[in-house]
């Protein structure tokens, strides 16, 4: 059996707003996805946010850590920050693999020295668009399977800026420079994606509602009114992926969004290229 960390990177307050939208929490998300893809797994959940956060089970004990998105900013620092980053610190520096996506990156990449702020080309809300493979990300296991480019659901205004000394940049698009990465701490390895991997559509519909007010003030939408007709779009095109080629067609999706397994090949092929070989020899 595999024993996966799951690190809700929200604090109180975001995981209360994140439920008045959706009926689980980031982590519930994450652990969902990851028994789906891994059913031998079994997910302890924690807020590593919260001061009085205990950890599930210990770090030793643990085959692998994932750390879900998050409201919060990482330049703002603050206490709910550092616990974070502390625990990701931890983890690594024991050798356990590690994946995040979105604030996981933005994590991952300040601890070993790079800088994540707001992106100075502006956010992506809804899907990142053409998305493809740098010179380092050619061949590598984390993005197995993908095609030449690819979209992806997406919903940040922070991102990586500047990588980490010794990192390697594995994807990026014209709007972001960092899209995937891999970073080396310790003994542990960090594989992560700033678009959102674990996201069903009607989870991106969630978030863009929650969003709204910075999709229009993004000049994405022209008010908030076209806001929620474009996340109504992403709804009702999750509940009926076969039967709405309209709404695939006016929302400019492909089966690398539309196909669940093709949506997650980056939490799959952590969990085959890291996780279970990493189990295997510890055993």
């Amino acid at each position: 059996m595999l024993h996966l960390l799951v690190a809700d990177g929200n604090d109180r307050a975001g995981r209360e707003t994140h439920l008045t939208v959706c009926d689980k929490t980031s982590a519930e998300t994450y652990a969902g996805i990851l028994r789906a893809l891994a059913p031998e797994a079994r997910c302890h959940l924690v807020a590593p946010a919260d001061a009085d956060a205990v950890l599930p089970r210990a770090l030793s004990e643990c085959d692998a850590l994932v750390l879900t998105g998050s409201t919060l900013h990482v330049e703002e620092g603050g206490p709910a920050v550092t616990r974070q980053c502390d625990l990701v610190r931890a983890a690594l520096e024991a050798g356990l693999p590690v994946f995040g996506s979105c604030w996981g990156v933005q994590v991952a990449a300040t601890i070993a020295g790079g800088r994540a702020a707001r992106n100075p080309r502006g956010p992506e809300y809804g899907l990142a668009r053409g998305i493809g493979r740098t010179q380092a990300g050619e061949g590598h296991p984390l993005l197995a399977g993908r095609p030449a480019a690819w979209d992806a659901p997406a919903i940040h205004d922070d991102a990586v800026i500047d990588p980490p000394p010794g990192s390697h940049v594995l994807a990026d698009n014209d709007r972001l420079d960092v899209q995937a990465i891999e970073i080396r701490l310790g003994d542990g390895v960090f594989w992560g994606t700033q678009y959102h991997p674990e996201l069903d559509l009607d989870e991106v519909a969630a978030m863009l509602r929650l969003s709204a007010q910075g999709v229009v003030e993004a000049g994405l939408c022209r008010d908030e009114a076209a806001l929620h007709a474009y996340a109504d779009a992403f709804r009702d095109l999750h509940h009926d992926p076969e039967g709405r080629p309209d709404l695939a067609w006016r929302l400019g999706v492909a089966a690398e969004v539309l196909v669940p397994e093709r949506r997650r090949r980056e939490i799959r092929n952590f969990l085959d290229h890291l996780v279970r070989p990493a189990a295997e020899r510890q055993r």
